[in-house]
């Protein structure tokens, strides 16, 4: 009954050490995260949309806005692209207070401006890891996985059949 007792309790210690190892890689894994900015203070981030894909770098600023070399309302002339560039500065609360310059290839104006969004959002949060909760809570950290389908053989366009004649 002895011998009970004492594998008993070495099993209590052994269940107990497990318990803390678990805690601890827990802890580790909440750690959190640290800002990653170039030796300019940038930071940098990929966005894609559609079939275009944008480079984007963010750093303290006024909010000057420049797409391939281009201000903003001079690449992107209708206002909703214009908005859903301003959106993850809004949403985040910093308008105003960042620059950024993006280069941005593929798609067209809108998949360009999703792309340039998707870019913007994930930079911010590289550059300050307390601005992803409200980034991501808006779903602005997400890339939207929608494409156009493919054409298949056989048929017009992706689904379209070619027209039908009897005789």
């Amino acid at each position: 009954m002895a011998d009970q007792i004492k594998s008993l309790d070495e099993l209590n210690e052994a269940v107990s050490d497990d318990i803390g190892g678990v805690q601890g890689t827990m802890a580790e894994l909440e750690t959190p995260r640290e800002p990653v900015r170039d030796e300019l203070g940038r930071s940098y981030a990929t966005g894609r949309r559609k079939d275009a894909t944008a480079r984007v770098w963010v750093k303290p600023g006024s909010g000057k806005i420049t797409v391939n070399g281009k201000e903003m309302n001079a690449y992107f002339a209708r206002p909703v692209l214009q908005m859903i560039l301003r959106q993850p500065f809004d949403v985040a609360g910093v308008s105003g207070q960042f620059d950024v310059y993006a280069t941005v290839r593929g798609g067209g104006l809108s998949g360009q401006a999703g792309a340039v969004k998707h870019g913007i959002s994930r930079a911010l949060q590289y550059y300050d890891p307390a601005l992803r909760p409200p980034l991501k809570a808006a779903g602005f950290l997400t890339r939207d996985s929608r494409t156009v389908e493919r054409k298949k053989y056989g048929r017009a366009k992706a689904r379209r059949s070619f027209q039908f004649s009897k005789r």
